[in-house]
């Protein structure tokens, strides 16, 4: 893929409405956990961030950082349906986004980095998974398919990881194009956490 395309991507996913994907639904099945993550902003940067900050990293963080962020955002989703009280939710869905397009744009860390590093991206992509997660499951209704709901966004959470690594693999192996990803992340997520 052409590294203009991908920048006018990124323009216009920077340019659709920021962090409105949490305005509940009527009904909750597979289609609308699905759909869900796709409908704020704030949702799609960080997942996609996650996918390519484990193509940055390489190796095992290409399956780790992705499966600790999709375990711990079903974990957030539990918590969320069982109306648990998370304070800060959508500060910490908007700081996710800073953080996650901040380790893009310095560079940190890079591929074949130790182990040590790479656990600390496990488990950052792990502590902001909650958020995201009990974002989710928060609003589903009482009276529910929750499994399903969950399965849907779980699924969408996988496609938006993969389209990170995928571009990450094939895109961004120049490095100053991950960075340059990185601070329009960065800058949008800052644009979240102060409107």
């Amino acid at each position: 893929m052409n590294p203009h395309r991908v920048l006018l991507i990124v323009v216009c996913l920077l340019a659709s409405s920021p962090a409105f994907a949490h305005s509940g639904h009527s009904t909750a099945d597979f289609a609308s956990g699905f759909t869900h993550p796709f409908g704020g902003i704030d949702h799609v940067l960080a997942m996609v961030a996650v996918g390519l900050l484990a193509a940055t990293l390489g190796g095992r963080a290409l399956w780790a950082v992705p499966a600790a962020f999709v375990t711990m955002m079903v974990v957030g989703g539990a918590l969320g349906f069982a109306r648990v009280q998370l304070p800060g939710t959508e500060i910490g869905i908007a700081v996710s986004i800073v953080v996650l397009g901040a380790l893009m744009m310095f560079g940190w860390p890079r591929s074949g980095t130790g182990k040590r590093a790479i656990s600390s991206v496990v488990a950052v992509a792990g502590a902001f998974a909650v958020a995201h997660g009990y974002a989710h499951g928060s609003e589903m209704p009482a009276a529910s398919h929750a499994a399903a709901y969950m399965i849907g966004f779980v699924c969408s959470t996988v496609i938006l990881h993969g389209l990170g690594m995928v571009t990450g693999l094939t895109v961004f192996a120049r490095p100053g194009i991950a960075r340059m990803t990185g601070t329009a992340i960065t800058t949008w997520g800052l644009v979240i956490l102060f409107t």
